[in-house]
Formats: C-alpha cells, sequence, structure tokens
C-alpha cells in the first residue's frame, strides 16, 4: 500500500509542476467581447462608466434592474430622464418608455440594434453604415466642434440610413473614404424627447480611459435635463457578486481552484480504488471447549472411573451453585435441600435423590456403577434448567 501511495503521490506531483509551468508561462489574455456590464473591467465593460455616472449626472442617478414595463407598472413618475445602454428589451417595455417620454420624460438610448416597429415609431432605421477598422465619432453642434474620440476597437459600424425629416442630427461618424453618417439623433415624442446614439461602444471601459474621450461622453449626456435619470441595468448584477464569478475572474484564484478540483478527484478516485480491493475473509477461530470435554468424558467412561467422574461433576454443580444461587453448600443437609427447593421451583424428592448420589460421589468408599453417575448427571442438569 505504501508503494501504491508513492506512485500516486509522484504522479500527482508531476502533473501539478507541469500545469505550474503552463500557466507560469502562458500569455494573459484580453477579452474583448462587448459585454457592457456595469460590473467588468474587461475593455468592453461599463465599470467606468459605472462608477463616474455619478458625478455625470449630479448625484441625481438612480440604477434598476427590474425591466421598464415592471418598474412603470408598479409605480407612477413625474417626467424624468430614461437611461438604456445596450439593452435587449421586450416590446412591453419599449412602450412603457414611448409612454413615459409622451409625457414629458426624456429618453437616452444608447443602442446598436432594435427592433424595427419601435425604431419605426421613434423615426428611423439603422443599418451597418461603416466597414472600416476606425471610426470618429464627432457631434454637429458647433460648441462641441473639437470634441470627437476615435474607436479603433471593434466599432460597429452603425449608423442611421434613413431618418424623417422632422428629427434633428446631433453626431455623425467620420470617414476618410466615404461621406458622413449620422449615428446620433434626437426627436420630438409626444411632450418629451428621445435621443438615439447607435455606437455605444464610446462608453465602455477601453475607451473611457482614453485622455480626452471623457469630453465627448460628457457632452452627449448634456443634452438630457437636470433632472432625475433612471438607468435600466442588465439584471445580471447579482450574479457578479456570486463567490466562484470572483474567483474565476482571479488567475491565480482560478489556478488554485482548479488544482484543489484536481486533487480531490484524484484522492477520491484512489480512495474509492482502494477501499474496493477484495478483501479475503477470514473464518474465525472454532471454540474446541466442548470438544475438548466430550473426549475427557469418553476417556474417563473407556477407564470406567465412574466414582471420579461422579464427585467432579458433584463438585462442579455444588459451585454452580454457590455462585449463581448463593447457597451455602457446606452442609448438603435438609435446609440446604430446602433452599433449594425455594430457588429453583424444582420437586423436593428430586432434589432429595440429587443430594443422596452428591453424597455417594463424594463418599470414597462408597460403592459407585456407571447407573448411578448417568442418574445424578441427568437429575443435576434437570435442576439447573
Amino acid at each position: 500500500m505504501k508503494k501504491t501511495f508513492k506512485i500516486y503521490a509522484v504522479i500527482f506531483i508531476v502533473v501539478m509542476l507541469i500545469l505550474a509551468l503552463l500557466e507560469v508561462n502562458k500569455k494573459e489574455t484580453t477579452d474583448w467581447r462587448k459585454n457592457f456590464n456595469i460590473n467588468e473591467k474587461s475593455p468592453f465593460g461599463l465599470f467606468v462608466f459605472n462608477n463616474e455616472a455619478k458625478d455625470l449626472f449630479k448625484n441625481n442617478l438612480k440604477k434598476t434592474e427590474e425591466t421598464p414595463y415592471d418598474y412603470y407598472g408598479q409605480r407612477k413618475k413625474s417626467p424624468h430622464n430614461i437611461l438604456v445602454i445596450e439593452k435587449n428589451l421586450d416590446k412591453e417595455s419599449w412602450k412603457k418608455i414611448l409612454d413615459q417620454v409622451s409625457n414629458g420624460s426624456d429618453a437616452m438610448i444608447l443602442v446598436s440594434r432594435v427592433s424595427k416597429d419601435i425604431a419605426d415609431s421613434i423615426g428611423y432605421h439603422s443599418s451597418d453604415i461603416s466597414f472600416e477598422e476606425e471610426n470618429v465619432l464627432k457631434l454637429t453642434d458647433k460648441e462641441y466642434q473639437n470634441d470627437f474620440i476615435k474607436l479603433d476597437k471593434f466599432p460597429s459600424g452603425r449608423g442611421f440610413s434613413y431618418i424623417k425629416p422632422k428629427v434633428e442630427v446631433l453626431g455623425r461618424t467620420v470617414e476618410k473614404n466615404n461621406s458622413d453618417q449620422a449615428n446620433f439623433i434626437k426627436t420630438k415624442f409626444g411632450k418629451g424627447t428621445i435621443y438615439v446614439h447607435c455606437e455605444p461602444l464610446f462608453l465602455t471601459n477601453y475607451y473611457l480611459l482614453k485622455p480626452g474621450s471623457l469630453k465627448y461622453t460628457q457632452d452627449v449626456f448634456s443634452y438630457l435635463q437636470d433632472r432625475e435619470t433612471i438607468w435600466f441595468v442588465e439584471n445580471d448584477t447579482k450574479v457578479s457578486r456570486f463567490f466562484m464569478r470572483f474567483v474565476l475572474s482571479n488567475p491565480a484564484l482560478k489556478y488554485a481552484w482548479w488544482v484543489f478540483l484536481g486533487g480531490l478527484v484524484l484522492f477520491i478516485f484512489f480512495d474509492a480504488k482502494r477501499k474496493q480491493r477484495i478483501v479475503p475473509v477470514l473464518e474465525p477461530l472454532r471454540n474446541t471447549s466442548v470438544d475438548f470435554v466430550k473426549s475427557i468424558g469418553n476417556l474417563y467412561l473407556q477407564e470406567g472411573n465412574f466414582h471420579d467422574m461422579m464427585a467432579k461433576k458433584a463438585q462442579y454443580f455444588l459451585n454452580k451453585i454457590r455462585m449463581d444461587l448463593l447457597i451455602d453448600t457446606q452442609n448438603l443437609d435438609a435446609e440446604f435441600a430446602k433452599k433449594l427447593h425455594l430457588k429453583t421451583g424444582k420437586p423436593i424428592e428430586m432434589i432429595d435423590e440429587a443430594i443422596a448420589l452428591m453424597r455417594k460421589g463424594q463418599d470414597p468408599y462408597a460403592g459407585v456403577m456407571k447407573e448411578d453417575l448417568e442418574r445424578m448427571n441427568k437429575l443435576l442438569d434437570e435442576i439447573l434448567k
């Protein structure tokens, strides 16, 4: 067993060393997925924007994980600002947003795609307007002419292929080889206003950390009135607080976790294998005391020494009476017979006959026959039952 354990230990250590070498030499990869998650620190997460949002909206920002349908279905709100950033909403939620705007609220919608019927209601059609690797986003207002942002990592290239006549263009995508295309618009909707920006990538960590990029973001949100803003965030923020998500997001902790799981699996495998080995069945030692007694008895019978056997039987019986029934056996008289009768419930005649035979066996000069031995043995066994 010790040898087997050493082999397993060596194998485990070698595997762990190989994994450690691979981990040390592994190049850290960057997650370029466009997740738009407020807790993600990856390039295209919203961690930086989430931290700056309070100052951007002058501490008048409220985040909610509810859908607009549920949020507005449970409460009535006075005119306010609505913020949606690359969030998949159902049609009923979009209708709730449009209803709020009709009643005087303003909505800032930063999404690359939205359902056709909602886009029609607002007054535009969006499509892929650029296929360049780099885009420059600029605002049309002369006051913001010097504030622009360059998208050099995976721009979506989305823009507006059609807008209704009354829709105002606030921003464009600028390219070297193509004409400028609208990507930021404003339109009146009932008593309120809707702002739509179809390139939300400028809000991500990668771009906000670039020098000068924050100014473009401030310009975009400056169109909103200074009042309460409701931000509908993705409802997976609770998941990000999960312990395992934290462990797996940290390379060192993730490596330690996988090592622990690997060791646990190996331990279970080897331990189960050891426990499943066939255990030989060892027969217990047989009690040969009875056989020994029978052998001794047969020797006595063969020798014909019935007198000695009666004496030993009587001695064994009296010792049993003293130990179990607590009766004095020094004198085998009428008093002894009476006590034995009361303790055992056996007939007094049987007890008297047994006493007579025991006295005969204890008398060295009495003549004893085989029949006497058999009779006494039968009586004593009957009394002890």
